[in-house]
Parts: C-alpha cells; structure tokens; sequence
C-alpha cells in the first residue's frame, strides 16, 4: 500500500474516532513509528489534531474575515508578493484574486507604470486606488463581506472577456493533485474561471496553507501552475507538488 493510499484510510479511521497509534499500527499493518508519521503529516496539512497517543479529527474551520487573515504570516505574505510582483513585466495584463497576499501583490505594484490590473478584490482596489500608472479594471458582481471579494454572474461575464497573461490566485488550501480550497462553491467556481483567462497561473499561499483541507469545495487546476509560498514551507510537502509537475518557487527569509 502506497503512503498517500494509508494515509488517506488512516485519516478516515480518526475522524470515526479511532485514532489511537497502537490500534491504526494493527489495523494497517505498520510500525508505531511509521503510523507516527503519517499522522504528523495529516497534522501539518491540517486534516487531523496530533495528541499524546494518537490523533483526533479537527473541528470545522470556520472561515476568518479578511481582516483576521491579515494578521497571520505578515512576513511570509510580504515576501512571496515581492516575489510575485517581481515575475510581472511591463505591459502586462494581469488578474489578482480577491485575498490578503494578491492585495500584498497590488501593494508592491504601487509604483509601476504601463500594468493593467483586473481585479474582484478589495484590498487590492484600495491599494491601487491612487497608483496613476496603472490601469485598474474593476469587476462588479455581489460583495462576499467576510472575504471583500466580488462574485457573480456580472464579475464572470466581464472576465470572460479579457485574455490576461497571468493570474494569481490566493486560496484557504492548496491540495497536491486536488486543487485549491475554498470556504464556498461560489468562490471555488470563481477561481476556475479565472484561472482559464490567463496565459500563466500562479497560486500565492503562505506555508501554513500547503496540504491544507479546511473546506469543501475544491478547484481542480487540469493545466500546469506555478506555486509561490515562503521560507517555512515543508520541503516534503513541496515535494508532492514537484512530483507533479507543478513548479514552486519558494521566497527567502527577509534578512
């Protein structure tokens, strides 16, 4: 049985509240120290709680506002938009996502000229709103409060009509051969779209964010992406996505 297979059995076994290692190390057929590990990893992709002896399911997550989100991972968010920023040329059309670390992306663009922005989100309309040489494509739709994003049927028909050369896209979660994760269908559906009107796809997500399931909804990406997240990412989660042919870039330290 293949790691990700067992790990997958295993995660089900502790949300039916059977996540004791002695009895998951019978049950499989593996060493304690082997069970061991898959349940830390379960726990770093945030799908399990690590206890003393086992493992327990997590609560439901419930989703923070954007201004809850913010807060957390400052620094990692501030160096994977530079990087970002950095990886767009002048002329470029581009589409950010709604989310604190593509507002990050409009923050370090504040002084470039001859960029186009198309946007649905907030924080990056606000951080743009005075940035004279760029020009700001606003999507209207129907406000989400808690994420300041801007969905619907109106954002999609305006989208839909731009040939952009690169989108990025914030996420919840970012799953190796899944997708990215989202509190809600609509928000899940709205990255699909956007991810189809650009030339190059780039996902930016802070470490805490790598391997993440915290909601139900999943956009798959069936075309080659690019992930940028920061200096604290696993190296073995990374690897899954390399294993797949996903490219990841991955910011220093500040120094």
């Amino acid at each position: 049985m293949r790691g990700d297979e067992r790990r997958e059995l295993i995660l089900a076994e502790v949300l039916a509240n059977n996540g004791h290692v002695t009895d998951l190390a019978t049950r499989f057929r593996a060493s304690p120290a082997t069970i061991r590990r898959d349940l830390e990893r379960l726990n770093d992709e945030g799908r399990i709680t690590r206890t003393y002896g086992g493992a327990v399911a997590r609560p439901r997550a419930i989703e923070l506002s954007l201004q809850e989100k913010e807060s957390s991972q400052p620094r990692e968010k501030e160096a994977i938009a530079d990087i970002a920023a950095g990886l767009i040329d002048d002329g470029d059309v581009i589409i950010l996502d709604a989310g604190t670390t593509p507002g990050r992306i409009a923050l370090a663009l504040r002084e470039r000229t001859g960029i186009t922005v198309v946007t649905n989100g907030v924080s990056a309309i606000s951080a743009l709103r005075d940035a004279d040489g760029i020009e700001v494509i606003v999507l209207g739709g129907t406000l989400r409060h808690r994420s300041q994003a801007v969905i619907g049927s109106i954002a999609e028909e305006t989208v839909r009509r731009i040939r952009a050369d690169k989108v990025f896209l914030g996420a919840d979660g970012v799953i190796a051969g899944e997708g990215l994760n989202s509190p809600t269908e609509a928000e899940a559906h709205w990255k699909s779209v956007i991810a189809e009107q650009a030339h190059e796809v780039f996902v930016v997500v802070d470490h805490s964010k790598l391997g993440a399931r915290r909601f139900a909804y999943i956009t798959p990406i069936a075309r080659e992406y690019t992930i940028i997240t920061d200096w604290v990412a696993s190296t073995a989660l990374i690897q899954d996505f390399v294993d797949l042919g996903t490219r990841v870039i991955r910011a220093d330290a500040p120094t």
